[in-house]
């Protein structure tokens, strides 16, 4: 099934997108739910996030050339990491597909994009097996983990590098039966492609990330982890579209404009 939330004549619902429709519900996909009887063309709602977590977790350095890349930036050796360990964002930076990223007229050129799968928690989950840890997600979305990279060497925290207004995309829609061994995840900016990657490629995989999470952590439903990206991506810049395609997801999509209007060199 595929989640979406969204927005139709000023109110706002979930519902299952069946081919070119979306087909409202009452309720959530964290709760109880049943089919309201309505149906409209996907083309005529505007999607939403889908999903305002309660908490937004982000997984550490995840892929083994992502480290190496952010080691290359820092001119040290790279060193994987020893453990999962998890981050948070906030939800202030959140915006939906085919919203605009806006980069603020002080950041610097040097503002990149993060392709990363996204897993939506769908129940109350607390020391939990990696074994049973799939069985607290109830689906996947794709998450664009745009940083400006001059503010993430110099401040003390990533406060702005990572959560200004606009910089984490989240979409379109949860896809609940994903298999992930076959998924492949495609960055394409303004249709050129610029990375590909195996999505399931990672150091610390979701089950193990959600298991020593539990340890520690009550997740809840809506919750979402971010895991991470690979490799190292250009700089976008005002006039880009950033598109990032997951197989068996879909496609998230945002143009990207400075408050300036200033143009960079991508």
């Amino acid at each position: 099934m595929r989640w979406v939330r969204y927005t139709v004549d000023g109110r706002t619902s979930f519902g299952l997108v069946d081919a070119d429709r979306v087909e409202e519900v009452r309720g959530s996909p964290f709760s109880s739910y049943e089919p309201s009887g309505v149906s409209r063309p996907l083309s005529e709602v505007r999607l939403l996030v889908p999903v305002i977590p309660r908490t937004f977790y982000a997984a550490g350095l995840n892929y083994a050339e992502h480290v190496r890349a952010e080691a290359a930036r820092r001119g040290e050796a790279p060193q994987l990491p020893a453990a999962a360990d998890i981050g948070y964002r906030a939800n202030n930076a959140l915006i939906a597909h085919g919203e605009p990223i806006v980069i603020p007229a002080d950041a610097s050129d040097e503002v990149e994009y993060e392709a990363e799968i996204v897993a939506v928690i769908g129940r109350e989950t607390k020391n939990v097996s990696e074994v049973e840890a799939l069985d607290a997600v109830l689906g996947f979305t794709i998450g664009n983990d745009v940083s400006e990279r001059t503010w993430q060497r110099s401040d003390r925290s990533m406060w702005r590098a990572k959560n200004t207004d606009t910089f984490k995309p989240m979409g379109p829609w949860i896809e609940t039966e994903l298999y992930l061994d076959a998924a492949r995840t495609r960055v394409r900016v303004n249709g050129e492609q610029t990375i590909e990657f195996s999505t399931n490629d990672m150091l610390f995989g979701i089950a193990h990330y959600i298991a020593r999470m539990s340890r520690y952590l009550t997740l809840h439903p809506g919750d979402v982890i971010w895991m991470g990206t690979e490799g190292k991506s250009p700089t976008i810049a005002h006039g880009d579209v950033v598109e990032i395609e997951i197989t068996g997801i879909g496609v998230l999509r945002n143009p990207v404009v400075r408050a300036d209007g200033r143009h960079t060199m991508s």
